[in-house]
């Protein structure tokens, strides 16, 4: 049903129309509403920066909301908003599953899609209209096992949500962990539903490992793990955790308190990130009325995904071209509010630094501090293949 209608849509001059509309898909209520918010927050400042419209082409953000795990119904609002609404381009899903839903109606459509989170490596593989802006869990991982290995960690266990992104970052973690002489003593998948963490941290301290390393989606179950980890005597007890940064984001900061002074992660973003245009990013957030306390990665995902967008609309002049507006900014580079990125013109996803960090002290609240740059690092889990 899609490609007929599509085809009515273009037919009926939906390219080159006054007004391009983008629809946005992303959990704007439930348990991970904050992350939709930012995903909000960020286009909302790009658009504030840049104004919006691009050649006299006024840009619509159209939302929908996705609040978990749902392809079924992920699909059917990505069709909605194609057929009926008249998108010319996507963005947005949270979780990996509703973005390998989406995958398939792009070519149908005729629509790019910017992932503005699921970091699954293999979902840019699912069609050459997807573009990421966000990062995967190998290009995060990869750095956390390698500070382990250097931290002098010689056991470690693995506890990761069991869907596609805790698999890689099991797999990534594994891999480079073992490449660094260190050995992997057990592996722990767990249902995303899961809210009691305090079995997991039993079988952490029975494993004998030293280091923990640990993935959940950034939200409800991180905040969780952390207070299980702390509360069940692990960090007293000398076992470290090295994560991504998903555990220890800027919003769960204060609700952990002193306890998470000294505690690292590696992470693509912090918000206390020390740059130029950081500071512009931040100020146009303020802007909008945004919370600043509470920005996470997707806020400036979705900062840079609308910089994708714009660019791709200035180069097809508002037509509905998906082909030439992916191709004009495969190896697009430029300075984020994150740091230096580029666009890899094989992978379409998105090169960028991934920074060391430790929880410190900033006056009255906490901040991940940068504490050393791993460059340019690329999705390692493509590079594997």
């Amino acid at each position: 049903m899609l490609s007929a209608l599509a085809a009515v849509l273009l037919a009926s001059g939906a390219a080159n129309a006054d007004t391009i509309k983008v629809g946005v898909i992303g959990p704007l209520s439930g348990s991970y509403s904050l992350y939709g918010q930012n995903f909000q927050w960020g286009i909302q400042a790009y658009a504030e920066a840049n104004g919006t419209s691009v050649d006299g082409h006024e840009i619509e953000f159209v939302y929908r909301d996705l609040p978990g795990v749902d392809p079924a119904k992920a699909r059917a609002l990505a069709q909605e908003l194609i057929v009926r609404d008249g998108v010319q381009y996507l963005a947005g899903t949270y979780f990996t599953p509703n973005a390998l839903a989406i995958a398939p109606l792009l070519e149908q459509g005729n629509v790019p899609f910017v992932v503005l989170n699921a970091a699954t490596s293999s979902i840019v593989e699912q069609s050459p209209y997807i573009l990421r802006t966000s990062f995967t869990m190998w290009q995060n991982t990869v750095p956390a096992a390698k500070v382990a290995v250097e931290n002098g960690s010689k056991k470690s266990i693995t506890v990761v949500s069991d869907y596609g992104p805790g698999i890689d970052a099991e797999t990534a973690f594994k891999t480079t962990y073992e490449e660094g002489g260190g050995e992997v003593v057990d592996t722990l998948r767990i249902p995303l539903s899961t809210t009691d963490f305090n079995p997991i941290a039993q079988r952490i301290k029975q494993s004998g490992a030293d280091t923990v390393f640990a993935f959940f989606p950034a939200g409800a179950p991180t905040l969780g793990f952390m207070k299980a980890y702390i509360g069940n005597g692990l960090k007293d007890d000398g076992v470290g955790l090295i994560s991504t940064g998903d555990l220890l984001t800027e919003p769960d900061l204060p609700a952990l308190g002193d306890v998470a002074l000294g505690m690292q992660s590696t992470y693509h973003y912090s918000a206390d990130h020390d740059s130029p245009e950081n500071a512009a990013f931040m100020t146009a957030l303020e802007a909008i009325g945004a919370d600043t306390s509470k920005v996470t990665m997707a806020a400036v995902a979705a900062f840079d995904g609308a910089k994708l967008i714009y660019e791709m609309i200035d180069a097809t002049d508002g037509e509905q071209d998906p082909q030439t507006a992916v191709d004009a900014v495969k190896g697009m580079s430029w300075t984020s509010p994150r740091g230096p990125v580029s666009i890899d013109p094989e992978t379409r996803h998105i090169t960028q630094n991934v920074y060391l960090r430790e929880v410190a002290k900033d006056g009255d609240g906490y901040v991940n501090k940068e504490m050393r740059t791993f460059e340019a690092q690329p999705d390692w889990g493509l590079a594997q293949k």
